[in-house]
């Protein structure tokens, strides 16, 4: 393998992360809008392409002139990191269909002294609008080496991977010494992007009949035929679309149908699925508990590990699903229209266009959703952004809302619980706003963040592709929330079960249990939250992963033992509705659970983010005030939601 680092670099939306995944056989996150790459990712290439080079991916970046932190990192990973030094070469990805903006950060890159090819990509773009690129002239005209690539089909990989070795073998006694750029002026702005526009025009052209040769020939007469009729069809039926989604009022409808469509979905749509995956786990912990009922392996294999799995992992396919959504939107370029058109209410809220992206990846992950935020070139909006990240209703959530909504409307059509769990979505976006609301007004900075994002065609949106995209994020989830589960499963099984694992009285040996001992003197905390501290334990252990709680309760209410034609899920849910509080009223209530549904909307129970967020935010401060005041604002309102319900007399 050739040493040294070969970068790929170019603005948001140029494709370049695709390129990546070309080049590495990676399946990295490729989405419509800037900031998904949010750190660089290092690979080598297949070696099925030759003989292996260091590819590395970089935020986008619309200039070396950093003014975001993302952009800051592409800068540092290029000129000083700290494992390769300056990268080797540095492969400029620019859009084909936006020469004269990309062409601006590869000046830049050449003028600071890289050595540098440029690969083109969205060609098929250029194609359907009738016209085609003169590679040859493009990369006379620039003086490096130009090749055109195909990021969808990867068409053009191997040429730009061999042309890299060649490259690199060429420099390898005359290695790049690149230097930071100074900031250019507005007057070589502007002669810069007049060159790239006068380029730009030169090089791309009408497509017309293929030559002798069997190679497309450029002209200057107009293109004949089907060239004229392809030209601008995509382009078109664009404009067409966003004259409605885009449009001020009508946009905003039909973003939230489209976005309540999908949340509302996931419940429904996923019903068959669960059902399937309910079974199985209940069929694996029946037989395992059958083989001997009275083995302490046997229980700890059933009611413990089996139960806890599977009152979690019942609700993967909706996490699936939700994904499948996501990739959907993503693919078919409406995301980025979002962004947009969601610029304007943002504003109001002293947030932007760009905080979108963080937001909405909020509901997937905080995490990555918080690093997505360095897109942000706005101080007081990223700050802002990072503050109300944790309130968007993560994967995470997702368990616990579903069990407990399933709890509501058991029994009942499965649309009413898609619409409650739509609202919960939306309701956390409301509960953000107002938190945006109140915490800006103690950052009195006023600085504002430029908004400007480039919106792809609307393409139709590979169905293999978002199936892949979602499945690996669906398998994300698992990995990261089963060792937490399966842990606190052992954890909370042993605390329950012992020392009076032969007491016949499965509530004595529940209330005698370590369990029972350790949490009881703390019951008073949780009673006027309408629970005790069976429910009590399922909070405190859901700070390790929000799902724990739902595996808790499994295993606090032994939902191994049920009938034996009864699901895990449906024997959990009427243990739930069995179970008694100290006071001898039922121990769940329309109150009660409600108020477990506005506690996980609010608190900030997952430690991940709390890291992440010491990191973004700069040291530990605020992330402590953020993790002690939404968890002491859900606690309160719970309190008040509960208590006043039960005085209106809903119980």
């Amino acid at each position: 393998m050739r040493s040294g680092v070969v970068a790929l670099v170019g603005s948001p939306n140029s494709g370049k992360t695709t390129l990546f995944n070309w080049l590495t056989g990676s399946r990295f996150k490729t989405v419509n809008y800037p900031g998904a790459t949010v750190e660089y990712s290092l690979g080598h290439s297949q070696e099925r392409f030759g003989d292996p080079v260091w590819v590395m991916d970089t935020p986008g970046t619309y200039s070396l002139n950093p003014k975001s932190p993302d952009e800051e990192v592409t800068r540092r990973a290029i000129f000083e990191h700290e494992a390769h030094g300056a990268a080797r070469l540095v492969v400029s990805v620019v859009d084909a269909t936006q020469l004269a903006r990309h062409l601006f950060l590869t000046r830049q890159l050449m003028e600071s002294g890289f050595h540098v090819i440029v690969a083109v990509t969205m060609s098929d773009l250029l194609a359907e609008r009738g016209e085609r690129l003169d590679i040859q002239r493009l990369e006379s005209d620039l003086g490096v080496p130009v090749l055109a690539v195909d990021g969808r089909l990867g068409g053009g990989v191997p040429e730009l991977l061999e042309r890299v070795r060649q490259r690199l073998d060429q420099t390898a006694s005359q290695p790049a010494q690149p230097k930071p750029l100074a900031p250019w002026d507005e007057t070589k702005i502007e002669e810069i992007f007049h060159l790239n526009s006068q380029l730009g025009r030169a090089v791309t052209g009408p497509l017309t009949t293929s030559g002798a040769d069997g190679s497309a020939s450029r002209s200057d007469q107009k293109a004949p035929g089907a060239a004229a009729r392809v030209r601008g069809v995509t382009q078109l039926w664009t404009e067409r679309l966003d004259r409605f989604l885009l449009h001020p009022v009508f946009g905003l409808v039909f973003f939230f149908l489209i976005m309540g469509t999908l949340f509302s979905g996931i419940f429904w749509a996923a019903a068959p699925l669960m059902d399937a995956v309910d079974q199985a786990f209940s069929f694996v912990g029946e037989s395992i508990l059958a083989t001997s009922p009275e083995s302490l392996w046997a229980q700890l294999l059933s009611n413990g590990v089996i139960a806890s799995l599977a009152a979690v992992l019942v609700f993967v396919p909706q996490i699936f699903i939700l994904f499948v959504g996501i990739a959907f939107l993503e693919d078919s370029g409406y995301l980025a229209r979002s962004a947009t058109l969601i610029d304007k209410p943002l504003s109001l809220l002293g947030l932007g266009g760009r905080s979108f992206v963080p937001l909405l990846s909020g509901y997937a992950c905080a995490v990555p959703a918080m690093m997505a935020a360095r897109t942000i070139n706005s101080p007081r909006e990223r700050w802002l952004t990072l503050f109300i990240i944790p309130l968007m209703s993560c994967s995470a959530r997702l368990p616990v809302y579903a069990l407990l909504l399933a709890f509501v409307f058991h029994g009942e059509s499965a649309w009413k619980g898609g619409v409650a769990l739509a609202a919960i979505y939306l309701a956390s976006l409301f509960v953000g706003a107002i938190a945006a609301v109140l915490v800006g007004r103690f950052v009195k900075t006023k600085d504002r963040s430029f908004f400007m994002l480039e919106l792809p065609v609307y393409r139709q949106p590979h169905f293999t592709h978002v199936l892949r995209q979602a499945w690996t994020r669906t398998s994300n989830y698992v990995k990261r929330a089963g060792p937490p589960i399966f842990a606190f499963a052992l954890l909370i099984w042993l605390a329950t079960t012992f020392p009076n694992y032969k007491m016949e009285d499965p509530t004595e040996r529940l209330n005698t249990s370590f369990a029972g001992q350790v949490a009881k003197p703390i019951e008073p905390l949780f009673e006027p939250m309408g629970g005790d501290w069976r429910t009590g334990i399922g909070l405190i252990s859901a700070f390790a992963a929000r799902e724990v709680f739902v595996s808790s309760l499994a295993i606090v209410f032994q939902i191994a033992e049920g009938e034996d034609d009864a699901t895990m899920q449906d024997t959990l849910l009427t243990k739930m509705r069995e179970a008694k509080a100290p006071n001898g009223y039922p121990l769940f209530t329309l109150a009660s659970v409600l108020g477990l549904i506005v506690f996980f909307m609010i608190a900030l129970q997952c430690l991940s983010t709390v890291i992440v967020a010491a990191r973004e935010f700069g040291g530990w401060r605020t992330a402590i005030v953020q993790l002690v005041v939404y968890n002491i604002v859900a606690y309160v309102l719970v309190v008040v939601l509960v208590q006043g319900l039960r005085a209106i007399g809903i119980a």
